[in-house]
């Protein structure tokens, strides 16, 4: 069989006999109606609160969080009918919209006019949170003890309601609904506690994994305390399309939004495979070595231990991170380098550490091959992983280190997959 894998805009192929292909059923997912309907008929029928025109009324200031330059919500089939339900409910409340960027850079004027359109961004008030520098106002303390401090415009608001998107997460189970306060618009200290070495290493933060998960349980009661009533987080397919949405309280219309995605996501293998291939999906999701740990995770959760995992990223925009690759670089090995992460305290939290963390902990299971371009060879060995030109190399390299019976289970596309056993 051809094995293809993608690979930026193109592809990386394979002849070879996988004993088992996991894939998600994303692409079988239909729309009953056109994107703005399915959208709608989610905004007419909200789960656990009322319509969101309902919650408008009497309010004076209302707050609308959107998504930012980095995830691909389509918020032109949202925005708009979110703003008309809150003006239909109450002509005169006052509506900002405020970009949830979390720690990412500022959404530049260009990148929300591609989001939102011309006539939105000329005509509404926008406002891009800065973690460091926005006005910010404490709300109090975390289950985990740590302090929940967020933007003041939200904190002030009558009315605070978010859109979104839902998809697998790697350590917050999934994306959307309660990410639009924690990372959304926290500041940069409530960020990196939430992301603490104690919470990533958790069994249950893991992609598909709410309940239990600690990470989860501090956003959930962080969009709790920070009042935010009203969600429209819709699925996409894999061309971007809005094929399901789900309205209504933050908790109850996300759950039913996760568990509806489950059941296409979700995969049982039929074993653990002891050669894994696996990758972000292409461009732009592999856009770096950082992003690309997130098809790792998949990777691994199918992996018997010991694996060889080969991943293929393209890695466009190099590295992506530079106190991750300096750790991995730094480090004697990936077992050091764990030990030394948990017993940094959550108040301490690095930037990025979470992510090497992952990378680390794959790395002391595992061995790992990385395809992607020439000039990252060094990179990738300098931050403890193996350097391969193609995908055929790292088969042969993989089955060197495995022998000629090791099982070879291909996840074409790691990053929209729920692994369980």
């Amino acid at each position: 069989m051809q094995i293809r894998i993608p690979y930026g805009h193109t592809v990386q192929t394979l002849e070879a006999t996988a004993d088992e292909v996991l894939e998600s059923h994303i692409q079988e997912l239909s729309a009953q109606g056109s994107e703005d309907e399915t959208v709608l008929a989610a905004m007419a029928s909200p789960i656990g609160t009322e319509k969101l025109e309902k919650l408008a009324e009497g309010k004076k200031k209302a707050v609308l969080i959107i998504s930012d330059h980095t995830r691909p919500v389509p918020s032109k089939h949202i925005v708009p009918f979110m703003l008309e339900a809150m003006r239909r409910g109450n002509p005169d409340i006052d509506i900002t919209l405020q970009v949830a960027t979390g720690c990412h850079r500022g959404t530049t004027s260009a990148e929300l006019v591609s989001k939102l359109g011309e006539k939105i961004v000329a005509e509404e008030k926008i406002a891009v949170h800065d973690c460091d520098e926005s006005p910010l106002t404490e709300l109090g303390v975390l289950p985990s003890g740590a302090h929940l401090v967020v933007n003041s415009l939200v904190a002030e608001a009558d009315l605070v309601v978010a859109e979104g998107f839902i998809e697998p997460h790697f350590f917050a189970g999934f994306s959307g609904g309660r990410k639009s306060i924690l990372p959304g618009i926290c500041s940069r200290v409530t960020v990196l506690g939430n992301h603490c070495s104690n919470f990533i290493a958790s069994p249950y933060a893991q992609m598909g994994s709410l309940e239990k998960n600690p990470i989860n349980i501090d956003m959930e009661c962080a969009a709790r305390m920070a009042k935010l009533q009203y969600i429209v987080n819709v699925i996409i397919d894999e061309e971007k399309r809005v094929v399901a949405a789900f309205a209504g309280d933050v908790v109850k219309a996300h759950h039913a939004g996760c568990e509806f995605l489950m059941r296409y996501c979700a995969v049982k293998p039929q074993a653990r495979g002891d050669i894994i291939i696996t990758s972000n999906g292409g461009a732009p999701l592999d856009q770096n070595i950082y992003q690309a740990v997130k098809g790792l995770t998949t990777a691994e959760a199918a992996a018997a231990p010991g694996a060889v995992l080969i991943i293929c990223a393209e890695c466009a925009d190099g590295m992506g991170g530079d106190s991750f690759y300096k750790a991995l670089r730094e480090c004697a090995d990936a077992s050091s380098l764990l030990r030394e992460i948990l017993e940094i305290p959550m108040e301490k939290t690095i930037p990025d550490q979470w992510q090497y963390q992952i990378l680390a902990r794959i790395l002391e299971k595992h061995h790992v091959i990385f395809v992607t371009r020439p000039e990252l060879k060094q990179e990738i060995e300098e931050i403890k992983m193996e350097y391969a030109p193609d995908l055929e190399t790292a088969y042969a390299r993989a089955r060197e280190l495995k022998g000629s019976d090791a099982r070879l289970t291909v996840i074409p596309n790691g990053i929209s997959l729920i692994v369980r056993f």
